[in-house]
């Protein structure tokens, strides 16, 4: 019988580490072993040093180890051949074009990743496959796909036999694969979920959330990993022993409230990459074999290589910086609200970038909206205030919202239905709410929600804390893709003028996202191989689609005077040989930001790091 392993957690907390290592063990075990990630902003090619992609690919240098990264575009194309290709040849083109239409919207992409994920789960090819999965808000998301597109098929095969995805008939034998599928999720024999989480206090929160969200689809995580712990040797300044107490104390928080068993891991003195370093991960994880490290000798502070400091106002406050400002005002020179986006791999910092830049904004006096994309949103607990779907007043000047799905589909679904009423009979008005139902408007609702924020003129910046890489590019591509669909849009039927009005919108999103001087790309990183390559590929795949990037954000940087013995100061030369790469690779403003003694958590906290600008 083949075991099902999935780690998940927060952003940057070494869940794709975890598990190549766990991969690497079982097949050095005897185990055949494939290792698949879920991750539209993959990582498992550099953590491997091979190429991988959208094909089983046997890992060189071990036996009975093969790897493959989910693409959702190649996905697609096979998903929609599969349901297309057995009609080619017995109904006329135009149905087959019908088809083709139908099968060409959006959310035919994350139904196809999201089936191509599912197959991993129906063969029995393989002892072991171990799921590196997206970030936890999206996970979740992908766990509850089988459940919710069963329900959906259900439903539409008793009502109007339609679905967004084409009629229940080309779909139908989907619902019996989900189903199985639901079941070998909720299997404890078949299927372990381990998360995986750093000894931090957001981190911490993150899997309480995931782990309850899990639970209420039936679905029991099984084991805890505490990645990153500082060793305890190399902690003898008060910088860093002051951060050694706080993750004990996290440490033993997960110990009270989390009855799962629990693996705890070392922060190593260099990143991982390569069958070595992943070996001696799994002798850590699997048989407690700690890595030896010496304090050694003490170093003498030699002041800190800095880069040209970007002069963030011109990039992040509002107005036309590049022209004078009309007299009597400000930087604020049209009225036309400013929108920055921050994005970057998990775990790299982004949300708390995100609250120092709209606190920078908030306190020269623009009125700020700060807005999270990101299903498994921190904001609140940075700001220390409650965010939800409406703007939160957090000062005079600075608001805070979160895109919740849920609220944002009831939204969307009440307008559209509301546009519709006196228009269509009451048939297509039963139709058009069956069809609603589907998994896809979720999507669909939070991204309207989100371009809701770009064209608001009550703010003068809206600050965007977006999800992780891939789900940040998906995001920033529906604009493309539904200004090409705005036919299929629910509502819209053959009503000339309402599809007009629906395409001048997205062409004016397209606009404002290509704008430079009122919309600023910011990619936040760690100055390690894996953020660094994850954020350039990203950075070209928003040039390709005419969105350039502003700005840098290295963060978490290690400063010369507490590097005092050679654990730091080893990471530290890493760093400084990966900010140098960073300024070669991107040739574009970088902005250096420090690591914090303390986790910014709370108001008082921000502040203090808004005045390291």
């Amino acid at each position: 019988m083949t075991r099902y392993l999935f780690f998940s957690g927060k952003g940057g907390v070494g869940k794709t580490t975890m598990a190549s290592a766990s991969a690497v063990h079982y097949a050095m075990n005897g185990n055949k072993t494939l290792i698949v990630t879920t991750d539209p902003a993959s990582n498992l090619a550099d953590v491997f040093e091979q190429e991988l992609g959208h094909k089983i690919t046997p890992i060189k240098g071990i036996q009975n180890l093969w790897a493959m990264e989910i693409e959702p575009d190649k996905a697609a194309k096979e998903y929609k051949e599969r349901i297309i290709g057995p009609y080619r040849d017995i109904m006329p083109e135009d149905v087959i074009a019908s088809l083709e239409e139908n099968l060409s919207g959006p959310c035919t992409t994350e139904m196809a990743a999201f089936d191509r994920f599912i197959d991993f789960m129906e063969g029995d090819g393989y002892d072991i496959i171990v799921f590196d999965t997206a970030p936890t808000g999206h996970t979740i998301r992908l766990l509850q796909l089988p459940v919710d597109w069963s329900k959906h098929i259900q439903e539409a095969a008793s009502g109007s036999g339609q679905t967004c995805l084409g009629p229940v008939q080309t779909i139908q034998d989907s619902k019996d694969k989900y189903d199985r599928a639901t079941a070998h999720l909720k299997d404890t024999v078949k299927t372990t979920f381990i998360f995986v989480m750093r000894p931090e206090e957001l981190s911490l929160y993150e899997t309480q959330r995931a782990s309850r969200e899990l639970e209420t689809i039936g679905i029991n995580s099984g084991e805890l990993i505490i990645n990153g712990i500082l060793p305890e040797e190399v902690c003898g300044i008060e910088f860093f022993r002051k951060k050694y107490d706080a993750q004990q104390d996290i440490v033993r928080k997960a110990e009270s409230i989390i009855h799962k068993p629990k693996q705890y891991m070392l922060l190593r003195d260099n990143e991982v990459k390569g069958l070595k370093s992943l070996q001696s991960v799994a002798d850590e994880l699997f048989h407690n074999r700690k890595p030896s490290f010496q304090s050694g000798k003490k170093h003498v502070a030699t002041g800190d290589v800095l880069l040209e400091k970007p002069d963030i106002e011109k990039l992040w406050l509002p107005g036309n910086t590049h022209r004078p400002a009309k007299s009597g005002a400000t930087f604020f020179t049209d009225g036309m609200t400013k929108s920055l986006f921050f994005t970057g791999k998990g775990g790299v910092g982004k949300t708390t970038i995100s609250c120092i830049a709209a606190l920078f904004n908030a306190q020269k006096g623009f009125k700020t909206l700060l807005v999270t994309t990101d299903p498994a949103a921190h904001i609140g607990e940075v700001l220390n205030v409650t965010v939800g779907a409406e703007p939160a007043k957090v000062t005079d000047t600075l608001y805070a919202v979160m895109i919740d799905q849920k609220a944002a589909f009831k939204e969307y679904k009440e307008k559209v239905l509301s546009e519709a009423r006196g228009k269509y009979s009451g048939d297509m008005l039963a139709a058009m709410d069956e069809e609603l139902n589907s998994p896809c408007t979720e999507e669909m609702a939070a991204f309207d929600k989100f371009i809701q924020f770009i064209e608001s003129n009550q703010y003068q910046t809206v600050v965007f804390d977006t999800a992780p890489t891939g789900h940040t590019l998906r995001l920033l591509e529906l604009p493309f893709e539904y200004a090409k669909q705005v036919e299929m849009m629910a509502g819209t039927g053959n009503n000339a003028a309402v599809k007009d009005v629906a395409r001048n919108r997205f062409k004016k999103i397209i606009q404002r996202l290509r704008d430079r001087d009122r919309t600023v790309f910011t990619f936040v990183l760690y100055p390690e191989s894996t953020p660094l390559l994850e954020s350039y590929r990203a950075m070209v795949d928003l040039r390709n689609a005419g969105i350039d990037t502003q700005l840098i954000a290295a963060n978490l940087i290690l400063t010369d005077r507490v590097c005092i013995n050679d654990f730091f100061r080893n990471r530290r030369q890493m760093q400084i040989k990966y900010l140098k790469e960073i300024k070669q690779k991107f040739n574009l403003p970088v902005l250096q930001f420090p690591l914090m003694q303390d986790e910014i958590k709370g108001f008082d906290l921000l502040k203090k790091a808004v005045a390291l600008l």
